[in-house]
């Protein structure tokens, strides 16, 4: 495992810039997190791949009847952004001395917010495989999508959606504009299978999946996926005949979205299953990445008439292709 030494108030983009492996991660199974602390010295972690920068703590402005784990809102690179305690939005103490504290401009689900954190720490390469879930013991309430460890110590990784989810509640529902009648039934009672370690990204999925009249199987990392898609062809059954797509997120523990796309396009028995990269990694980058494994579509996190629209446009293919067969 490597890791490289963060320093205080610097530009995430030089220390990116130095540590350049992501598209030699793509289908590697490779990830790296950028770990920090808030109270104590527990190290928690997100991946770097969402974070723009890091600052020290700015001035804030506070806005009225702001949520109550946001701080404040900054000024940053000509954008105003909330600010975020990140211990209070996972139930721990809030901050008390936000002098002494970080930043972590980050950007999900097309969204950029700032999370406060006591102090950053560094970022570590290491595999997914070195990466499991949350005990199962741990209930349902908790904040963590991984845990890893380093030196001997918990690495807790954060769901950051569900931190974000406090704020912005979600919709599930599409609107009629982008409903056709005719393709919803032909989709009515077909499977689909969703992949997410975050049980807020299954819960948006499979909502609007099952507003569509789908049926969903839904895995919490992609090795249990890919386990189940083995079994199916152990059994003589193709992937694609069981499924009308598989939807994926990128970041799972033990086996990423992107290895497990790599590794059903290396199957002859799961290499024809339709295949959709869900994530809150954005922008023209992470295009190319799934590109480059083998994906048959993108889609940014969480927007459902796109999921609708990707859905019905897999039907319409499907449909045409069928009747230009007879």
């Amino acid at each position: 495992m490597q890791s490289y030494r963060l320093h205080q108030g610097v530009d995430m983009a030089s220390v990116l810039d130095s540590v350049d492996l992501r598209t030699q991660l793509v289908g590697e199974n490779r990830l790296e997190l950028l770990m920090f602390r808030l109270h104590g010295d527990q190290l928690f972690a997100i991946n770097v791949f969402k974070v723009q920068e890091v600052q020290q703590m700015p001035a804030l402005t506070l806005i009225p009847y702001q949520h109550p784990i946001v701080v404040g809102v900054t000024h940053v690179r000509g954008s105003t952004i909330p600010v975020i305690d990140l211990s209070k939005a996972i139930n721990m103490a809030p901050m008390d001395d936000y002098s002494k504290c970080n930043i972590i401009i980050a950007e999900y689900n097309m969204s950029v917010q700032a999370f406060m954190v006591r102090s950053v720490d560094r970022i570590i390469n290491l595999t997914w495989d070195q990466v499991s879930a949350p005990p199962k013991g741990a209930g349902n309430h908790h904040f963590l999508t991984a845990i890893t460890q380093l030196d001997g110590k918990l690495v807790e990784v954060i769901d950051v959606e569900k931190v974000l989810v406090q704020i912005k509640a979600y919709c599930t529902e599409v609107s009629p504009d982008t409903l056709d009648p005719e393709l919803t039934e032909l989709g009515r009672g077909k499977r689909i299978l969703a992949v997410d370690d975050s049980t807020v990204g299954l819960a948006q999925v499979k909502g609007t999946l099952e507003f569509l009249g789908l049926e969903v199987a839904t895995f919490r990392d992609g090795m249990q996926a890919y386990r189940h898609l083995m079994e199916l062809a152990e059994q003589g059954v193709r992937a694609a005949d069981q499924y009308l797509m598989m939807i994926t997120d990128a970041e799972m523990p033990e086996m990423d979205g992107y290895r497990l796309t790599y590794e059903c396009r290396q199957h002859p028995m799961l290499r024809d299953l339709f295949i959709v990269m869900h994530t809150s990694l954005s922008g023209n980058f992470n295009v190319q990445m799934v590109k480059k494994v083998g994906c048959d579509g993108f889609i940014s996190k969480f927007q459902p008439d796109q999921l609708a629209e990707l859905v019905q446009n897999r039907l319409r293919d499907l449909h045409q292709g069928t009747k230009s067969s007879h």
